[in-house]
């Protein structure tokens, strides 16, 4: 190890320069606190923890550990210290607009919190009797029932436990309905303009993936998808509104179209925040959608989880939806359709995916959120979120490249890219500029249908004052990179850590310092 201070600061942990970076002794400014790694608070040949010695279990056999861990140890106080202070680095929603497009992240009301935190909702055990958790069924069952109504669709499966998850639901609904058939179409269809679980989703569940151009006003090529179907064609996973921030004028198109030849149509609903309330799914012949709850109805968003995502489904693809799912009965009674029942009341059913029926945290959340809004509200959170990111992008357009403006108002996000910059400069150096302005960068390169793709969407929850903030930033930034202020290639410089070698920490991550 080298040599360390009692602090564990040295001037080459700072990368930004200058005389500001080795001010301190401590290495600390102010209030930003300068945090060493793990290994350098604590030592290896210590534990934060005393245990009485005890005798090697005799059964563990070749699972015994022979050798040290070589894990530091650290007292309490160290420890707690230590992730608080990791903390402080963290931007989150709670200190301002977080930008990430194609990623909602709205603000989570706190009475979404206190009602999660209930008795009955906070300690309930997916092992107690169905007669003891009556109220977290029940609620279970409201939320299916607004799900249902908002998307004009016939049922919903809870249990899927993300996008994603829900995104393999519905593709596991449209395979389970093509074999009760007799068909063995093997090809799903899926728009450039599509989130790229889309095609992976696809493919895990043992379907070919063919590609569907887009226009060059960023919407699926409709003539090219009508030409391409065909009896081996299970259907079409489509994003709308779609990742170019865009609605699909011809979604009703599209799924007369797939119908024609027998194939069903799935929509990834994760943008559904742009049009809740507007416009119903089921209208347009969606026969599977899955609702990311986090970014339409607020749940908790990032951190690994726990994550939620209902599949709502149309009437052909209803019975073959998964188990458990919540039943009211005319008693007034709720019960989990399980494996034992669901041959008498769910017959068709694809099967588990999961072990239990949800995430009822989320389903609580949501719920107080759908309910505290009313129908009312939520359509204006539908109308507010592509006003903010109408706003951001007519804002923006005239120093940053906006590839689809004239495409017609956009919906949850404003889509920019790096063309017109200075030579040598790129959406890297603006992200990277953002971070000295004190928020976390949008989200870039992507959709890969843009050169240098920087996604924007602000949501309903931001302020007309905070937009404006926000849209000061990114003109002041974008104006350096344009007039090719050379340090912009070096930010940031106000962060803890200057610019990195991504790829290489990626690739070779340091975890302690050695000579």
């Amino acid at each position: 190890m080298t040599a360390l201070n009692p602090a564990g600061w040295r001037p080459e942990m700072h990368g930004a320069g200058g005389a500001a970076d080795t001010a301190t002794f401590t290495g600390n400014r102010a209030l930003m606190l300068e945090e060493p790694l793990i290994f350098e608070i604590g030592s290896t040949a210590t534990t934060g923890v005393d245990f009485d010695e005890a005798a090697p279990a005799a059964d563990l056999g070749a699972l015994m550990r022979r050798d040290p861990i070589g894990l530091p140890g650290l007292s309490e106080s160290e420890t707690v210290r230590h992730y608080t202070r990791l903390s402080r680095q963290n931007y989150a929603i709670d200190l301002g607009l977080f930008p990430l497009g194609s990623c909602t992240m709205k603000h989570n009301p706190r009475l979404n919190e206190k009602v999660a935190r209930m008795p009955g909702f906070a300690d309930v055990h997916p092992l107690q009797p169905q007669e003891t958790v009556q109220g977290a069924l029940a609620v279970i069952n409201e939320l299916a029932v607004w799900l249902i109504e908002l998307t004009g669709m016939y049922g919903v499966a809870m249990s899927p436990k993300a996008g994603a998850h829900g995104e393999l639901c519905g593709i596991l609904c449209i395979k389970a309905a093509l074999e009760a058939r007799g068909e063995d179409r093997r090809v799903l269809l899926v728009p450039e303009s599509a989130h790229g679980t889309n095609p992976a989703t696809a493919a895990f569940a043992g379907f070919t993936v063919e590609d569907i151009p887009g226009t060059a006003e960023g919407r699926v090529d409709l003539a090219a998808l009508k030409a391409r179907l065909g009896p081996d064609v299970a259907g079409v996973m489509i994003t709308n509104p779609n990742t170019c921030g865009l609605f699909e004028r011809d979604m009703k198109a599209i799924s007369d179209a797939v119908h024609a030849v027998g194939g069903y149509v799935y929509c990834d609903g994760a943008n559904f925040n742009a049009i809740v309330g507007k416009v119903r799914p089921g209208d347009l012949g969606i026969d599977a959608m899955h609702i990311n709850l986090h970014k339409t109805f607020s749940t908790p968003h990032g951190g690994g989880g726990p994550g939620s995502g209902p599949v709502v489904l149309s009437k052909a693809l209803a019975p073959y939806g998964p188990i458990p799912y919540s039943a009211r009965y005319a008693d007034g009674s709720f019960k989990l359709i399980e494996e034992e029942n669901a041959g008498a009341e769910h017959p068709d059913t694809f099967g588990r995916m999961t072990a239990f029926h949800g995430q009822m945290g989320m389903f609580t959340r949501a719920l107080t959120y759908i309910l505290s809004h009313g129908a009312d509200g939520l359509k204006q959170v539908a109308e507010d979120a592509v006003l903010n990111a109408n706003y951001i992008l007519r804002s923006l357009e005239d120093v940053l490249d906006a590839p689809f403006a004239a495409s017609g108002p956009c919906m949850h996000e404003a889509l920019f890219s790096d063309r017109g910059l200075a030579e040598g400069f790129s959406t890297l150096d603006i992200a990277k500029g953002l971070i000295d302005e004190g928020y976390h960068p949008m989200t870039v390169y992507f959709p890969l249908v843009v050169h240098g793709a920087m996604l924007v969407e602000p949501t309903e929850t931001e302020s007309k004052a905070v937009l404006d903030q926000f849209v000061g930033a990114l003109r002041s930034i974008a104006l350096r990179a344009k007039n090719g202020d050379p340090a912009l290639k070096s930010a940031p410089h106000f962060a803890p850590r200057a610019r990195l070698d991504e790829t290489l920490a990626a690739r070779k991550p340091v975890l302690r310092w050695e000579d």
